[in-house]
């Protein structure tokens, strides 16, 4: 039996396939056994149930005895992963080992440790710090060895990062007074003598001035523009000269502490930064390793700082710190931490995700979901074209908690799918779905969401959705690390989306990794609190729920039945913002509890109820506050600050929130570096602009109260020169409270107009009411649009005295219409007849009555 679940098999370099023994061990391993038989790089393929084991394949070098004095063997030189030492032999066969010299070149610095065994045989090590390519050359004598230099993939697996920023500007006092309102819809920008244009920050100052902060970068004479809807105001551009001390100089930056070098887990491993002789600049730290360390900073008074960093597991640390956006002296440092780990269990599935074929416009669209422990009386679903038309779709039970929403497109282009249980979309909702071919793919276009990604429960299946239609094809890694191991159930759908289902036995923080095609999708990795078995929280019932309109600043209450469950009843509201608010828990009688609560915010709140401290079942509660909650799926982005973008050149985009209700708008930017940005009001919404240092991929995610718009996040490719240092993926925020934006016309103008496609030249019209009316009679004549493509047909008539007295249009099917009109008074009339904006053939018509 054990020989069908595993298989290996090597690869030649002749491109032969050869296999060699596998021996079972009989202690939960297994022995491969090769005797090679050509010289070269060899791959072996290991798998376990059809699936390649972690690292497979994986090459070795093969040499013959005869090939000289020197080889060299070992898996660092192959593969290695970022922060774990890679080592490998090199037999001397008796020569000495003086004439060796070796080098490791790659993305990252890195140190080499080796050691004479004095057996013919030099163990060597080195520790690679970034992910990529890394060529090791071996020479002896100067020459190189067979099969040098050699390379070795490093990957960035198992990694954790973290980061914190400390901003440092310089401020100038602008000339004029402004009020606050002003304040709000300015947006400036300075301009350095190199002809770099970044975004700046405009602020009252104590003196009521408003004041401009930057980062110098250049010294010289910088131009500052400052503009209210793209228009100078007066005074603007003015001049500000930098001079040299003022400029952000990293070398001028003094490090000092033993934490640079070594660290400790589960304490404040503490260094310390002075920036006073620096000019100005922002600080960065951002510290990467096997457990996301905690980083904490200490302005003291004097111009000093002091960073911290509490790592969780021991292992090697690369420590970014970077000033006015360049490494400081000895950055990236490498830390060693010794002490206990925390003993987390880590547990990882694999499956290649084949690309969905090309959806027609026409075909059937379907997209499925996942929700048990819900009624599908309160689904509702819409689609939204690219050309904004929106449609109900259709929702159909597949089997029990599994749901497919069908629609037939119309139209080429992404559609915005919205997918509402009880008026509030659920979670990964609003989804993107790309008729005809795809625009962009890869992680960032993978959704995910479910309550097992929330929260938990020991011994209980947690269970959410993954969609990857968008993202196209390459393989979905799944992982689950915490206290306890997982058992991690995957089922494919085979329509783009699947359901994935965990269970643990210890209760606990975990996190849950989704990455595709080795890169975490948006927001993973995901921490989800594991509370400890039920006991007796699975009796506990919710009654008088309420429903309906529900608004802020009034109080509100529900009951819940204890079932003869014995514990203590907690309860908390968690508004959209993030704050929480205790509930009020009143005993009716030994069996009942009201629960009163007091929302502050419009949008969607979660009241959590907890028995034991376990959540009961449906908690936590998701209830919607006020009429103009903040709806994702009419929020939409658009700009060349979204497309290719070039360094040093600054770049804008637009979100438009008309009719989005109100909400927190927060635009965050991942790329290589640091970016400086700006968020200002426009007419349709906001306007982001900011201006990129490094060249790379940018991803640029849009959330309205805390939820992806469609197409976020956008990936945005950026050229140029490097005009920063390189160092870990750095991330820029800005957070905007939104107010309400409608489109011109008013409130009303929330409604969409579609884009008709029609040609009114091929209406026909007949009939004798076209010609001729009677006093007191019905006049009729017929309209057929059947071949002028879709549209409103719009009839109207005037006479001598004002418009007629009465219109009945009948639609008959396919646009065809029978149109009836009467008249009370003699004379000319006018009839127009029109197929939307364009008048049909004969109209304006002429009728003598």
């Amino acid at each position: 039996m054990f020989f069908l679940l595993f298989l290996a098999e090597v690869k030649m370099p002749s491109g032969k396939v050869d296999k060699p023994i596998i021996q079972d061990n009989r202690d939960g391993t297994v022995s491969v056994k090769y005797e090679p038989k050509e010289e070269g790089t060899h791959e072996l393929v290991v798998k376990y149930n059809g699936e390649p084991v972690q690292g497979s394949p994986f090459k070795f070098h093969v040499d013959s005895i005869t090939s000289g004095y020197v080889t060299a063997y070992g898996p660092g030189l192959t593969h290695g992963v970022t922060g774990e030492p890679c080592n490998f032999t090199i037999s001397t066969k008796g020569a000495s080992a003086a004439g060796l010299t070796m080098a490791v070149e790659g993305p990252s610095k890195v140190d080499i440790n080796y050691h004479d065994n004095k057996d013919g045989t030099v163990s060597v090590q080195y520790l690679p710090t970034a992910p990529g390519e890394y060529h090791i050359s071996v020479r002896f004598g100067d020459k190189h060895i067979k099969g040098s230099p050699y390379v070795a993939k490093v990957t960035g697996e198992g990694r954790k990062r973290n980061q914190i920023s400390v901003g440092s500007c310089s401020e100038v006092t602008m000339p004029g007074v402004i009020t606050d309102d002003d304040l709000r819809s300015l947006n400036a920008s300075i301009q350095a003598p190199s002809g770099l244009e970044e975004p700046c920050f405009l602020k009252r100052m104590p003196t009521n001035n408003i004041g401009i902060s930057f980062t110098p970068r250049e010294i010289g004479e910088h131009i500052v523009s400052v503009k209210r809807m793209g228009k100078h105001i007066p005074n603007s551009p003015f001049k500000v000269t930098v001079m040299e001390r003022e400029v952000g100089d990293a070398k001028k930056v003094k490090v000092s502490g033993a934490a640079l070098k070594e660290g400790k887990t589960h304490t404040e491993n503490i260094f310390s930064v002075d920036t006073r002789n620096a000019g100005y600049g922002g600080l960065s730290v951002s510290i990467e390793g096997p457990s996301k360390a905690e980083i904490q900073c200490t302005d003291k008074d004097d111009g000093t700082l002091n960073i911290s960093y509490k790592p969780t597991e021991p292992g090697y640390y690369i420590v970014n710190l970077k000033f006015a956006d360049h490494h400081v002296e000895g950055s990236p440092f490498t830390v060693k931490v010794a002490g206990e780990g925390s003993n987390r269990k880590r547990e990882k599935i694999q499956r290649e995700r084949d690309a969905v074929p090309v959806t027609e416009i026409g075909s059937k669209c379907k997209l499925t979901f996942k929700m048990p422990g819900i009624t599908s009386f309160d689904l509702a679903a819409r689609v939204t074209s690219p050309s904004n038309v929106t449609e109900d779709a259709e929702i159909q039970e597949v089997e029990d908690g599994l749901y497919s929403v069908h629609f037939i497109p119309k139209e080429l282009g992404v559609h915005t799918v919205s997918v509402r249980y009880k008026d509030m979309h659920i979670p990964g909702s609003p989804f993107q779905f790309t008729v005809g071919p795809l625009h962009d793919f890869g992680s960032h276009l993978v959704k995910a969401g479910g309550s097992g990604l929330e929260r938990g429960c020991v011994g209980l299946p947690c269970e959410f959705n993954v969609w990857t239609r968008e993202a196209g094809g390459g393989s979905l890694a799944i992982s689950v690390e915490g206290p306890s191991k997982a058992e991690i159930e995957f089922k494919d759908r085979k329509d783009g989306s699947c359901d994935v289902s965990y269970k643990v036995t210890e209760p606990g923080e975990y996190r849950v990794g989704l990455k595709f095609n080795d890169r975490h999708i948006p927001d993973s990795p995901f921490k989800v609190y594991i509370s400890p078995d039920a006991g007796d929280a699975h009796k506990l019932e919710v009654q008088q729920f309420p429903e309906g309109n529900i608004q802020a600043d009034a109080p509100y209450q529900f009951m819940v039945r204890k079932n003869g469950a014995k514990g203590e009843l907690d309860a908390k509201i968690v508004a959209p913002s993030g704050t929480d608010d205790d509930c009020f828990i009143q005993a009716i009688d030994s069996e009942m509890y009201s629960i009163r609560f007091y929302p502050r915010e419009n949008g969607i709140h979660a009241i959590h109820v907890k028995f034991n401290g376990v959540h009961i079942p449906g908690s936590p509660f998701r209830i919607k506050v006020g009429k103009d909650v903040a709806d994702p799926a009419a929020v939409s982005a658009s700009g060349s600050g979204l497309e290719t973008v070039k360094t040093g050149h600054k770049a804008d985009f637009i979100i438009n929130t008309c009719n989005a209700g109100v909400g927190t708008l927060s635009v965050a930017i991942d790329g290589p570096s640091k970016v400086a940005m700006d968020c200002t009001e426009v007419e349709e919404g906001y306007k982001v602009r900011y201006t990129p240092l490094l060249p790379g991929d940018h991803y640029v995610s849009v959330k309205y109260n805390n939820m992806h718009i469609v197409g976020s996040p956008f990936r945005v490719s950026c050229e140029g020169d490097k005009l920063a240092d390189v160092g870990a993926q750095e991330t820029s925020t800005v957070v905007v409270d939104t107010v309400a934006k409608f489109s011109k016309g008013g409130k009303n103008a929330g409604i969409h107009m579609p884009t008709f496609k029609s040609d009114a030249t091929q209406v026909t019209s007949k009939g004798m009411g076209l010609k001729k009316a009677f006093i007191g009679k019905q006049n009729t004549f017929t309209v057929n649009a059947t071949d002028a493509g879709n549209n409103i047909l719009y009839v109207g008539m005037y006479g001598p005295k004002g418009p007629c007295e009465e219109f009945t249009i009948k639609h008959t099917g396919r646009n065809n219409y029978n149109v009836s009109y009467s008249v009370r008074d003699r004379g000319q009339y006018i009839l127009i007849v029109k197929w939307g904006d364009e008048n049909i053939p004969g109209s304006p018509f002429q009728i003598d009555v």
